[in-house]
């Protein structure tokens, strides 16, 4: 090749080098002015903004979350120059000493800090802060920031709405979009919702000299980006009656669930005892209190409890005999205080007047009834086998929302428990098992465990007559298919008659829920009383209001209540009847007064 040509070739080369970073030069000194702030980044300071979480609402509109302002005091300890130390204890309201131990704090771990900026003092009350404002220039490397902080309208819900906190450096580990001084929801709605309520954070950009005194807005604020505030968000919980329903539990270890039967919508979810929340905003000093204390205040109980569901569950079996054809509305059967299920012994029951037929057995509950039904359920022809019989009536049972995750919106939720012939025949060998081995499922005692939830669910279905809606307290909650259980609608109105006899009879006709009766109301209900090893029995009531077109479903479960008729059954009628009357007639009055006499 001829040299001239190939020296020809080089100087082309270095040519549209040479353009090439001229031309990216230009875009970066003049197109591109990100490049010139990162020049910059040793005489700018940015100032974050912190955006306001978004609005939690209860179903009417309430504010169940809302916030409020609060005021920090920042400081860079690389900015501090001499101050005067009494001066700023002065405005800021706060002993001098204090200002002293922190400074030298941050002097012993300079190098570590660098030229971070820490918070010096939280929750400046407004006075101090304005003050502080007037004077600010006085005092390099001090600023003052104002943030939200979370507000509670409602003592209500502390459990199921959560808390905000600080995130920490193993946070920030294992989710670097976090910078430290960020808050994340930790617990309930604020954690399951955090990326909508959380918002985006913005900044304001400032020009500093070399004595790094912060002097004015950089490129006159063009460059400043404006906090995105979080959504808001809409339950449907009912603030009211959430309130009024942990007024109820006060005193008391349980919970008290309220559904709206169409809807699957939940109005109250109460855990007892629960966070109040005035705790929530200071989580961090109250944090160690709460996980000692005894009441495991922090456990929700509504969904990941597991308790013998009770005599509630009774329903359960009568309906999945009728639709097996081993049982009649009509069908009768004796009982002398209790089942005898094999030689020498016998499941007890209450004294009341027998034979009975289902809809009587219902409203008296009666033990030695459903013992029977379940006998005839798990001897059933059709089946070759208990075990295949029992298959077939684990299959009803999980219809109905048992032993598995109901899937509602809510997080942390627990499944329960059902047990299955393959754990039966491990217990006792295959083929030797039959319906006296496990008779206690057919009263809600046993292997079996169910969380408020699923038995507030099982009021729904029982007030549908035989469907239900994944209960969830998001509006925004997609749509959910309905759930069918397999039990023929007609089989449903002899429960619920059971049900209404039950509330509304006497106790001289046999009725176990007495005291839930509201003039007017046709309050449809069930008592339960579950065997407790390890104390008092837990106390246990589902109903629903009116009879026909229910307009809401509860659940109470007491541990330790006793007699369901005596102790869950009033705290649930009450719920009832302020959610559709607005109000406690006087004539019941005295059964408010009454509950709380015994606290």
């Amino acid at each position: 090749m001829d040299s001239s040509r190939k020296y020809g070739k080089i100087r082309i080369g270095l040519a549209i080098a040479a353009a090439l970073l001229l031309g990216r030069l230009f875009y970066i000194q003049i197109v591109n002015s990100k490049y010139k702030t990162d020049a910059l980044n040793n005489s700018i300071v940015y100032e974050t903004i912190y955006p306001p979480r978004g609005v939690i609402y209860d179903r009417g509109g309430e504010v169940l979350v809302g916030n409020k302002a609060t005021y920090d005091i920042l400081v860079t300890p690389r900015e501090v120059s001499a101050f005067d130390t009494l001066g700023l204890a002065r405005v800021l309201g706060v002993d001098a000493e204090f200002i002293r131990e922190r400074m030298a704090y941050y002097k012993s771990y300079r190098t570590r800090i660098g030229f971070k900026t820490l918070v010096f003092l939280k929750h400046v009350d407004e006075d101090a802060y304005m003050r502080f404002s007037e004077v600010e220039y006085r005092f390099p490397g001090f600023r003052g920031q104002i943030r939200t902080e979370r507000m509670y309208p409602f003592n209500a819900g502390g459990n199921l709405l959560g808390y905000v906190s600080e995130v920490d450096a193993d946070y920030i580990r294992k989710h670097p979009e976090y910078k430290s001084g960020d808050n994340v929801g930790r617990t309930g709605l604020e954690a399951a919702r955090e990326e909508e309520l959380r918002g985006e954070k913005g900044y304001h950009i400032y020009l500093r000299d070399s004595r790094n005194r912060v002097l004015t807005a950089y490129n006159e604020g063009a460059d400043d980006k404006l906090a995105v505030p979080g959504r808001d968000i809409v339950t449907t919980i009912d603030a009211h009656l959430q309130q009024y329903g942990q007024e109820l539990m006060s005193g008391r270890t349980g919970s008290l669930i309220a559904i709206e039967p169409s809807t699957g919508e939940i109005l109250a979810l109460v855990s007892s005892p629960g966070i109040d929340v005035d705790v929530l905003t200071d989580m961090g000093s109250h944090f160690d209190e709460l996980t000692r204390d005894p009441g495991k205040p922090l456990f929700n109980r509504a969904v990941q409890a597991s308790y013998p569901p009770g005599s509630v569950f009774k329903l359960v079996c009568g309906l999945i005999g009728m639709q097996e054809g081993v049982l009649t509305p009509r069908t009768q059967y004796g009982c002398s205080r209790g089942y005898v299920y094999a030689p020498g012994k016998k499941l007890g029951c209450h004294e009341h007047r027998s034979p009975l037929n289902f809809t009587e057995a219902v409203r008296m509950s009666c033990n030695s009834y459903f013992c029977n039904v379940f006998k005839n359920v798990l001897e059933n022809r059709r089946y070759e086998s208990t075990a295949e019989a029992f298959d077939q009536w684990e299959s009803y049972v999980r219809a109905f929302g048992f032993g598995s995750k109901l899937g509602t919106d809510y997080p942390g939720e627990l499944g329960g428990t059902i047990p299955t012939s393959a754990y039966y025949d491990k217990i006792y060998g295959r083929g030797h098992w039959k319906h006296s081995s496990i008779v206690s499922l057919s009263i809600g005692q046993g292997e079996i465990g169910a969380t408020p939830l699923q038995i507030a669910n099982l009021a729904a279905i029982l007030a549908n007559r035989g469907w239900y809606y994944t209960p969830h307290m998001l509006a925004d909650t997609p749509a959910d298919e309905r759930h069918e259980t397999g039990i023929d609608p007609r089989y449903f109105e002899y429960t619920v008659e059971g049900m209404w006899q039950a509330v509304n009879m006497t106790v001289a006709d046999g009725s176990t829920a007495t005291l839930a009766r509201v003039r007017g109301l046709d309050i449809c209900g069930k008592t339960g009383t579950a065997q407790n090893p390890h104390g008092d029995d837990h106390s246990v009531f589902i109903c629903f209001a009116p009879r026909e077109d229910p307009q809401i479903a509860v659940a109470a479960y007491v541990e330790n209540g006793g007699w369901g008729g005596s102790t869950a059954a009033p705290i649930a009628s009450l719920l009832i009847e302020r959610y559709l009357n607005g109000e406690i007639s006087p004539e019941r009055k005295w059964l408010r007064e009454w509950i709380k006499v015994k606290e």
